[in-house]
Order: structure tokens, then C-alpha cells, then sequence
């Protein structure tokens, strides 16, 4: 059998045979990745490194790579969003399973262990702010994976069902439909351990009206994070709202690797409290990352 060849419009690699946006080269990548929104949260992550081996930034997308306990691990911003999520989770894959010389996907598929380490809104009463999060599951309301094939095969479809039934979701709300996903259960075990909540995260296309919020143009369904908020599924409540959970987990389910998503809490829509200073308290929760992956 033949191996696939991906042509260059189908994967573009610099001149430099770095992949496209991330401007990473295969030699640079470790397998142990945290991926992060924030450019400058690299950073953070970085100052806990024993040893920096490279730093490579390309416009949102600022990555670098190191060691920590002699672990070799890579933290990788991505930007806000699942669109974005899409663009390095494609890329990440291809800089570990497809030969950058011949174009051709390699013969044996390597396997990332990827945690996302991001901010969140939470929705339950036990999860305050100041919370971590594991998105053992998540729902995501971007789409992206409706556009892979195997999205049906990978996905909780009667959980899918039974969320649109109670949000009483149609038409154009659920027109890109909204899609539920585990999260590595053995990622999830790690990472989570005993000290951090476990639960279903929602993962916004947006970040004001996706996620109920009412600025100056209303939500479409006023009852939206009521109606969330009361969502029951397998004895797991929805948590928490971020924006690229259902993605990171989604992604790396059809590609074969071990994804997860956890969070801080900065704001409980409930209690209406909001943490704007959370940059000081985000570091506990990195090293917490740091040391089980």
C-alpha cells in the first residue's frame, strides 16, 4: 500500500522546513505539550524550565521548548478560539507523523500527550473563583469537527441529543450542531487527580453572546446559561465556559492523542464575580500542570 503524500497547498512548509504558522521545525517539538492562549503565558510557563532549548514566535503562535524534572516538554500558545486550535492542532500532528522531506505521513504514528491551560468562567456553585477545572467532557458550539470525517464515530452522540433537547435548540442556533467529546480518560485521571473538579465544559464560538453575555445586542435565548446551568449528563454537570476545549479534545481523538483541557477559574456567572487580576494565581496551576504530565 502506498503512503499518502499531502501536497503543498494541502500542508504548507516554510522554506526553512518549518511548518507553516507555528514556524516549528520536527527537531523542535517535544511530546509532552501545553498548549496555552496567551503568547506571553509562554513565558510564565517557560521561567519553570531547567533548560530552554528553542523560542520561536510567529505572530499569535509563540512556542518553546525545554525541560522541567527531565521532562521534555514544548508550551505552545495558540490565540483564542477553536479556529485556532484547529491550525495547531493539524500542525502539531504533522510535525511528529508526517516526513517534512518526502511529504509523506509516516509509517509509524506518534502519539502527544497535550494539555490545555486556560482561564474559564465557572457555573456551579463548586466552582468559585480561584477553581480548577478538568474538562472531562466538553460540548463544543464552534463546529470545527463537523468539517473531519469520523466526527460521528468519536463523539457522545446521544449526549448531543439529549442537550439540544433541553437547551430546545432549533434552527439556526443549532445549525452547526453542537458536538460532545471525552477527553482522555487516562490524561484526565493524571491531571486531575483528587484536587480538581471534574465536569463538562461548554466551549464557546464567542465569548459575549455564545456565552449569554448582555452588552449592548442581547442573546438570542435569554434562559441560554439557565438553561445550561441545569444540564445533567452521566451524574456531570456543565462547570465551566471557555472556548477551546470541544476542539483540543475532539482533534486529538481523531488523531490518536491524549488531550485534555483544565482551567482557573476567574469568574463565576452565577455569584457575578470576576478575578481581572488572575495572572497572579494562574502560576499554581501550571506547576500543578507541569509536574503530573
Amino acid at each position: 500500500m502506498s503512503k499518502k503524500y499531502i501536497a503543498p497547498s494541502e500542508l504548507p512548509i516554510n522554506k526553512d522546513g518549518s511548518v507553516f504558522h507555528l514556524h516549528v521545525k520536527p527537531n523542535q517539538l517535544a511530546h509532552k505539550i501545553i498548549l496555552v492562549g496567551d503568547p506571553g503565558r509562554v513565558t510564565t510557563v517557560a521561567k519553570h524550565f531547567d533548560q530552554i532549548e528553542c523560542d520561536v514566535q510567529s505572530r499569535e503562535f509563540h512556542t518553546i521548548t525545554g525541560t522541567y524534572q527531565s521532562k521534555r516538554i514544548s508550551c505552545v500558545s495558540t490565540g483564542i478560539g477553536c479556529d485556532n486550535i484547529d491550525i495547531v492542532m493539524t500542525e502539531l500532528d504533522a510535525l511528529v507523523n508526517v516526513d517534512f522531506t518526502t511529504r509523506e505521513v509516516k509509517d509509524e504514528i506518534k502519539q502527544l500527550e497535550i494539555v490545555r491551560i486556560g482561564t474559564s468562567g465557572g457555573l456551579q456553585s463548586n466552582t468559585p473563583v480561584g477553581t480548577y477545572v478538568c474538562s472531562a467532557r466538553s460540548i463544543g458550539f464552534d463546529g470545527v469537527l463537523n468539517f473531519y470525517a469520523g466526527r460521528n464515530a468519536i463523539c457522545n452522540l446521544p449526549m448531543e441529543r439529549a442537550f439540544i433537547n433541553h437547551m430546545g435548540w432549533s434552527g439556526t442556533l443549532c445549525a452547526p450542531a453542537a458536538y460532545a467529546i471525552h477527553a482522555d480518560e487516562e490524561l484526565v485521571s493524571r491531571i486531575a487527580a483528587n484536587d480538581m473538579v471534574r465536569g463538562i465544559t461548554i466551549a464557546g464560538n464567542g465569548f459575549y453572546g455564545p456565552q449569554g453575555r448582555d452588552v449592548r445586542i442581547s442573546p438570542a435565548d435569554p434562559q441560554q446559561n439557565a438553561k445550561i446551568e441545569t444540564f445533567e449528563y452521566d451524574g456531570l454537570h456543565v462547570t465551566n465556559f471557555e472556548m477551546e476545549s470541544s476542539a483540543v479534545a475532539g482533534l486529538g481523538k481523531l488523531m490518536g492523542h491524549k488531550a485534555t483541557t483544565v482551567c482557573l477559574i476567574i469568574a463565576n456567572r452565577i455569584a457575578k464575580e470576576m478575578n481581572t487580576g488572575y495572572k497572579n494565581t494562574i502560576d499554581g496551576l501550571i506547576k500543578t500542570v507541569l509536574d503530573r504530565i
